[in-house]
């Protein structure tokens, strides 16, 4: 992806150093659900991510010196960024809407956001509460060693990713989903959840085709992305910790679902036809 010396966005907030230290906030346990719903990677379980988030709790900001490596991922995030503002304005222009952009927090081991104290194993994460996006520059190494995937294009899917989930929220989708979790067991709610994570990634994809035309786009990068968007499926990920598969615990959907869902917004390049809730191909 060409990205050097283009426009970064001034929507980033940096907190590397800092320590997110303190109690949950934005409601307590609904907080620490919306951040399970927002958190990037699938297979996750509920119990795991509520002992990281209290655990963070009181730690002291370690010091913090930025490498050259950091330096550069730091701008090209927000570049990309950038390039998702000027998509999302456009789209929601065409539908008659304003576009309320996002900020994008860069922290180093620990955040506090509205939706509670998250650390870094949480991955990145959108929180509804605040309207930002959390991102600990360390998980693109995660992501190129932990799940083979590798390259600038692939880095750029999950910061599109958790975008996707800032346009369901100023879309009402966000609430929808939040409000159903009273009313169905945990299983159903799941095949909700799933909906909901696979429409971000087809939002990933509307990006893209139009990064595709401002020319952005290099050779390999659409397979980068592809190959992001399989790595982080629910049974892709149980295979590699557990060694076997949950259907009824997916979250985010199979590796192919990802794929199919980010090739599809690739291709449409619109937000009409991202209504994976009403879709039949499930």
């Amino acid at each position: 992806m060409q990205w050097k010396g283009r426009r970064a966005s001034g929507n980033v907030e940096d907190r590397r150093g800092m320590g997110g230290g303190g109690m949950l906030m934005g409601g307590g346990l609904g907080g620490i659900v919306l951040l399970v719903i927002m958190t990037f990677l699938g297979g996750g379980d509920l119990g795991d991510v509520v002992n990281n988030i209290s655990n963070t709790g009181g730690q002291s900001p370690a010091p913090y010196e930025e490498t050259q490596q950091e330096k550069d991922l730091a701008e090209f995030v927000s570049v990309v960024l950038a390039d998702t503002e000027e998509v999302w304005t456009e789209e929601f222009k065409k539908e008659g809407m304003v576009y309320k952009e996002p900020t994008l927090v860069l922290y180093s081991g620990s955040v506090q956001s509205a939706c509670g104290t998250a650390g870094a194993s949480v991955g990145p994460f959108y929180c509804p509460g605040d309207q930002k996006l959390y991102i600990d520059l360390s998980f693109y190494d995660e992501l190129q060693s932990k799940f083979q995937a590798p390259g600038d294009f692939a880095m750029a899917y999950v910061i599109a990713h958790e975008v996707g989930h800032h346009v369901q929220t100023l879309l009402g989708t966000s609430d929808k989903l939040n409000s159903m979790r009273q009313n169905l067991s945990k299983t159903e709610f799941n095949k909700y959840q799933v909906r909901f994570e696979l429409q971000a990634d087809y939002l990933a994809g509307v990006w893209a085709n139009h990064a595709q035309g401002m020319g952005v786009v290099e050779e390999g990068d659409l397979e980068e992305a592809l190959n992001a968007a399989s790595a982080v499926g629910d049974d892709t990920i149980q295979k590699r910790s557990q060694g076997y598969v949950v259907p009824e615990s997916f979250t985010h959907g199979t590796s192919e679902q990802r794929k199919s869902w980010f090739y599809k917004g690739y291709k449409a390049g619109n937000l009409q036809e991202g209504d994976t809730f009403n879709s039949r191909e499930f």
